[in-house]
């Protein structure tokens, strides 16, 4: 019989090849976004409006991975069922991400709400491999700063 599984020491993830694809891959998410849409990108805003930045690239992310990856991926991982994985998602995840998601549309045009899924998971998924919320607290930040940053 096995002991209680323990979560890994803080700054684990920082060993995790995976957690720094995740990290490079938003760059390049951002290129083909500004590519593809080609939005009115005003690319000193950040420096005229800090707090606005701290907000959306601190601030929220930090609450909203709280929220969703702390209290309610959390919860939901206490039901066998959402514990299960698909591909690498739990259960709880997928859950997770499409109320996520799907709060996203109440503030954010339809497009922009949608391809909020695709991280969400990402963050999620981080959250069940490490056990913990600092991968995908570093994640939403990091990605939050290059999407507002971009597209404002």
């Amino acid at each position: 019989m096995s002991g209680p599984t323990r979560a890994p020491p803080p700054g684990a993830f920082l060993r995790d090849a995976r957690f720094w694809a995740a990290l490079l891959a938003a760059p390049l998410l951002w290129a083909a976004g500004y590519v593809w849409l080609s939005p009115p990108t005003d690319w000193g805003w950040p420096l005229r409006h800090p707090r606005e930045l701290l907000y959306f690239a601190l601030l929220y992310p930090l609450i909203e991975e709280l929220l969703f990856r702390g209290l309610l991926q959390g919860r939901l991982l206490r039901y066998a069922p959402l514990r299960r994985h698909w591909h690498g998602l739990s259960g709880a995840n997928l859950l997770t991400s499409a109320v996520f998601t799907g709060l996203h549309f109440l503030m954010h045009p339809p497009l922009a709400a949608a391809a909020v899924l695709a991280p969400s998971l990402i963050f999620g998924y981080f959250r069940d491999r490490h056990g913990r919320l600092e991968a995908s607290m570093v994640l939403h930040m990091f990605y939050n700063l290059g999407y507002f940053w971009v597209f404002g």
